[in-house]
Order: structure tokens, then C-alpha cells, then sequence
């Protein structure tokens, strides 16, 4: 502001957009890459413009605003397309992809996770290459009841972010390979999955990983014989924040766990 920098104004802004994203502080995260955004376009720097809209973009759809950010990331992916963006493309591509996912449209999900590993492994982004190995052993898992190829995946995935240090996506690898064994009911190794995932997202303060994580946890040891009460009360404290947070899916996986796990007499009470 001192130096009447709009572009470096709008970085700063991306900034704190992501970061505050990355806390769970979306309403603030929002507001700040809206912004930059708007700040990006008015000092002619396209790069940040594109990343603020991408923040936008990633931003509703983790809160599972699909509707509001759906034709974005669409807008978002064909603009990384016509310029050749790879790494763009890829983040484009797992984004809608997920949101296909969490649609139950396992197939086209699939297809574009498969596009997505396919430009990230060409254009060596090994983060990309990463999360989509982790999306592709989520609906093999998930749709195919496949855990042995799921779980071959996600140790791929996970040599990844061990050799580049990616902390967050090692935790939500890990969160990932609960999933699977929890699908096929494998409750004691989910439940230490689960567990170390946990601690890996509060170690780094990333609320919605933890959030998820103690989900995944909470059915683990109900299937292993947890008293039906501590159930109730951590799906009852769960749903509160996520309600807080904004998080509409992870709040309906929280609502659907309620309805399977929770007694009727709780329920009425």
C-alpha cells in the first residue's frame, strides 16, 4: 500500500487467503482471495488473478458449495488448457474430479483423476501426480471394493510426499488408506490409520483434516465395540464443528454416521 503496489498488494492478499483457507477460516478466506483477485486484475498481473480464482475456486468446493464454484473450476481448467498450464490442468482436473466424486459419479471422477496422473506424470509434478494416485485409489476402493490395487497406489502416493517433504498430503494419504481399510472391514488397521492421521493434522493445525480424521476414528471404534454413548457425543461435538466451519459434506458424512451409529433413543433425546 506504501508503494502504491497493486499486483504485490494482491499477492499479499492471495496470501492470507491461503493461509486463512488452510486454518478453516473460509468466510475470512473468501473475503481476502476475492480481493486479491479483484486487486490481480486491476494491476494487469494475470498469474495472481488466476491463483486468487483457483483459492475461490478450491475454497467453496472444500466447503462442498458445488453449485457456486462448479462452472469456475470449469472456467479455470479450460483457460490452463489453452495456455498450456500443466500444473494448472492437473489442479483443474482432481478439483472437479472430486466434486464428481463426492456426487457418487464414481466413472467420470475416475477419468479425470486417470487425466490428471497422466499430465502431472509428463510434466514431472510430483505433487499433482501424488494426489491423484490418491483420488484414483479412493474410487477404486470405493466403487470397485479393489483395496489391494487402492492401497498399492497410495504407498506410491505416499513415497511422494515423503521424499518432498508434503506434510498435508502425507496426512491425508493416510486418512485415505483408513478409508480403504475401513471399506473393507479392516476396523483395527483403520483405526490406526485414522489415529496417525489425526495427529499428523494436529500437529500442523489443519482443522478440516482433523475433522475428518476424528470421524473416520469415531465409526473404526464403534464397529470395535465402543460404548454407544462416547459415539454419540463425539458425532454430537463433530457435527457442531463442522456446522461452525462451514464444511456441508464432511457435516452430511457426520449426519449419515449419526443415523447408522446412533441409537433411536439418543436420537428423540
Amino acid at each position: 500500500r506504501t508503494a502504491g503496489d497493486t499486483a504485490a498488494m494482491a499477492w499479499a492478499l492471495w496470501s492470507g487467503g491461503t493461509l486463512a483457507r488452510q486454518r478453516g477460516a473460509f468466510p475470512l478466506a473468501w473475503r481476502l482471495l476475492g480481493l486479491a483477485a479483484e486487486l490481480g486484475e486491476r494491476g494487469g498481473d494475470i498469474v495472481v488473478r488466476g491463483y486468487s480464482l483457483a483459492g475461490l475456486a478450491e475454497t467453496g468446493r472444500i466447503q462442498g458449495d458445488y453449485a457456486a464454484v462448479g462452472r469456475l473450476h470449469e472456467q479455470l481448467l479450460a483457460e490452463a488448457r489453452r495456455r498450456g498450464e500443466a500444473r494448472h490442468t492437473v489442479w483443474a482436473l482432481e478439483g472437479i474430479a472430486q466434486m464428481h466424486r463426492n456426487t457418487g459419479e464414481f466413472d467420470r471422477a475416475y477419468a479425470l483423476f486417470e487425466e490428471a496422473a497422466e499430465i502431472a506424470g509428463r510434466a514431472d509434478d510430483r505433487r499433482g501426480h501424488a494426489w491423484a494416485l490418491r483420488g484414483l485409489a479412493d474410487i477404486l476402493s470405493a466403487r470397485d471394493g479393489d483395496t489391494g490395487r487402492a492401497l498399492e497406489l497410495l504407498s506410491r502416493a505416499e513415497e511422494t510426499c515423503r521424499s518432498m517433504n508434503l506434510s498435508s498430503a502425507l496426512a491425508y494419504n493416510h486418512k485415505m488408506r483408513g478409508n480403504v481399510f475401513y471399506r473393507a472391514g479392516r476396523y483395527e488397521e483403520a483405526r490406526d490409520l485414522y489415529g496417525l492421521a489425526l495427529s499428523e493434522f494436529r500437529t500442523m493445525d489443519e482443522p478440516r483434516g482433523e475433522a475428518l480424521s476424528r470421524l473416520g476414528l469415531a465409526k473404526s471404534l464403534a464397529r470395535l465395540g465402543r460404548d454407544p454413548r462416547e459415539t454419540t457425543a463425539e458425532l454430537a461435538d463433530l457435527a457442531v464443528v463442522l456446522e461452525r466451519s462451514g464444511l456441508r459434506h464432511a457435516r452430511e458424512m457426520v449426519a449419515r454416521a449419526q443415523v447408522e451409529f446412533v441409537p433411536e433413543t439418543e436420537e428423540a433425546r
